[in-house]
C-alpha cells in the first residue's frame, strides 16, 4: 500500500512507461533544484538511457498506482572509468503531490536489491542540498551515510546549490 490506501506495485520500467516518467522528471527540472538538469528530455532520451542500463544489467523501476507511473528510480554507472564499474548512482523521483507516502521509500529499497542483484558493490546518492531534507532523510533511512559535501557545485534558478555525498555498500 502507498498514498492513503493506494496500491502501488514496484516493477520494471516499460516501453510504455517512458512518457509519463519523462512528464515527472520534465516537472522537476523545470520547477526544482533536485536534479540540475534545465529542461525536460525528450522520449528518445529516455529510450536510450533505459537501453543503456539494459545493457549494463542495472534496474530501471517504476511504481504504479491505477495504471499510472508515479515514481521511478534508476541506477546508472558512478563513472564512465572500469575501476567504477561496480558502483552506481541512484535516481528516484516521485510525482508532484504523490511524496511523503512512503513511495519513495520503497522505490530505493527495490532499487538497493536489483542493484546488488546486478553485481554492483556500492551505491552513490548526489543530491542537491538545499535545506528541504527530504532526499537525505530518504537514503539514511534506507542505509546511506554522509560521504561529504560539495559546496556551491551547481548553479540553477539564480542560486549556488551544494551537492551532499552519500554512499551504501550493497554488500
Amino acid at each position: 500500500m502507498g498514498q492513503a490506501g493506494l496500491s502501488v506495485c514496484i516493477r520494471r520500467l516499460a516501453a510504455t512507461d517512458v512518457s509519463e516518467v519523462g512528464q515527472i522528471f520534465g516537472w522537476y527540472a523545470a520547477n526544482t533544484v533536485a536534479t540540475f538538469e534545465e529542461h525536460p528530455r525528450p522520449d528518445e532520451q529516455w529510450h536510450e538511457l533505459a537501453s543503456a542500463l539494459a545493457d549494463l544489467g542495472l534496474p530501471f523501476l517504476v511504481a504504479e498506482a491505477e495504471g499510472e507511473v508515479i515514481g521511478y528510480a534508476y541506477a546508472g554507472p558512478w563513472r564512465r572509468k572500469p575501476a567504477y564499474r561496480h558502483t552506481v548512482e541512484d535516481s528516484v523521483f516521485v510525482a508532484p503531490g504523490r511524496t511523503g507516502h512512503g513511495i519513495g521509500r520503497r522505490l530505493l529499497t527495490e532499487l538497493v536489491t536489483a542493484s546488488a542483484a546486478a553485481g554492483a558493490r556500492q551505491m552513490i546518492a548526489v543530491i542537491a542540498d538545499t535545506g528541504d531534507e527530504a532526499s537525505s532523510r530518504l537514503h539514511a533511512a534506507c542505509g546511506f551515510t554522509t560521504a561529504g559535501l560539495l559546496t556551491a557545485v551547481g548553479y540553477k534558478h539564480g542560486r549556488w546549490i551544494d551537492t551532499l555525498l552519500m554512499q551504501r555498500s550493497l554488500h
